[in-house]
């Protein structure tokens, strides 16, 4: 991240709208902005240069790959270790992230130790993370899973003020 970028309320919008659809052609994009396609790139190479913008992905749609590739399957996990030092968190924490079934992956307080969303393909899937991640483990003490049975939101976009 450039150190010292001033953001002014312009860069605010931009990054509000690439958050909403970065599909957009930075021609499109300027039109939508009111701003000349010059002025746009320029702002949006200074979104990504001052760190902000991480990376731009398409979001793909969880019902639409479970009908074509399986049925899909949600687990929200808690898990509680045994020992918490920081090398064991990092440990579990990096073995974790590994696993492409892992969407997302936090470090929580108080209660258990992390967090864990997945997207799986099925429950044979499950298992086979399962086992992977908690059981061969000695240093996971608890584990909770939920088992999704619908999803009401989901969203990627950060809010952001437009004062």
């Amino acid at each position: 991240m450039e150190e010292n970028i001033a953001f002014d309320a312009l860069d605010w919008r931009l990054l509000d709208q690439l958050q909403r659809d970065a599909s957009l052609s930075n021609q499109a994009l300027a039109q939508r902005m009111g701003i000349s396609p010059a002025t746009c790139l320029r702002r949006v190479r200074r979104l990504q240069a001052g760190g902000l913008i991480a990376r731009q992905v398409a979001i793909v749609e969880p019902q639409a790959l479970a009908a074509l590739q399986g049925h899909g399957l949600a687990v929200l996990v808690e898990v509680s270790l045994d020992r918490q030092g920081a090398e064991h968190l990092q440990a579990f924490e990096e073995r974790a992230v590994a696993e492409d079934a892992v969407q997302q992956c936090w470090r929580v307080s108080p209660g258990p130790d992390f967090l864990l969303v997945l997207q799986l393909r099925d429950m044979p899937g499950w298992l086979a993370l399962s086992q992977r991640l908690f059981t061969q483990d000695a240093n996971v003490r608890n584990v909770r899973a939920f088992f999704a049975t619908k999803r009401a939101k989901f969203e990627t976009k950060l809010p952001i003020a437009l004062d």
